[in-house]
């Protein structure tokens, strides 16, 4: 199989790139991860997961942790872990639907990032659970590409803080601002049911609006 689809290989064709995409595909994309992509992955605190469901369509989303959220397993494997979030699972559907991810790691401050594609599975047992108290399951990764990517439209950012919303060592995170809308209390899991009123209590949806405005989710 080539790296390149055939619609890609029109474009590439439409304006004259179709050498420089052959040459980048030469130079840049490998199969598995060598000392520089290890150490940039590592360090990273965020990443954007794009997937895909049965029907095609994508979605991408933010997944943020502490520094080393997703952990290097060799040179072929990256593993992640899932939070709890809105409840929706698109990302993690999606996975369990195609298998198929893209993984993109920016450095805003330097600015670089990397790219890698692969084929992704869910864990709910896993040992690496135990490396991030608070997950739901455990995200492994078989990297089919990894590439260095041209940092050139990277507008420089500089990092304020880690979220709050990070679990700490024993799992624990403070509860946040959405699970207090009171049109979502009867649709809530269990284990969020009537914990509303013991942080701050039931909230309007303009009123969350509001924190979210400032940064509060």
């Amino acid at each position: 199989m080539t790296f390149y689809t055939d619609s890609q290989r029109a474009i590439q064709d439409e304006f004259d790139s179709v050498s420089l995409a052959d040459a980048l595909h030469l130079a840049i994309i490998v199969e598995e991860l060598d000392e520089h992509h290890t150490a940039f992955i590592e360090s990273r605190d965020f990443f954007f997961l794009s997937t895909v469901n049965e029907r095609g369509e994508p979605t991408v989303s933010f997944k943020g942790g502490d520094v080393g959220t997703v952990t290097v397993v060799d040179d072929r494997h990256l593993a992640f872990p899932s939070y709890d979030g809105n409840g929706m699972f698109l990302s993690i559907g999606n996975i369990d639907d195609t298998a198929k991810v893209g993984m993109l790691f920016i450095d805003f401050e330097t600015p670089q990032r990397v790219r890698v594609q692969g084929n992704a599975t869910l864990h709910r047992d896993d040992e690496l659970l135990a490396k991030y108290p608070g997950a739901q399951l455990v995200v492994r990764v078989e990297i089919t590409s990894v590439f260095v990517n041209c940092a050139r439209y990277i507008h420089p950012h500089q990092r304020v803080e880690t979220s709050k919303y990070v679990p700490d060592a024993d799992g624990n995170q403070p509860f946040p601002a959405w699970k207090r809308i009171d049109l979502l209390q009867d649709f809530l899991p269990s284990d969020a049911q009537g914990e509303a009123e013991k942080h701050g209590g039931l909230i309007s949806e303009e009123e969350y609006g509001a924190k979210l405005a400032q940064g509060e989710s």
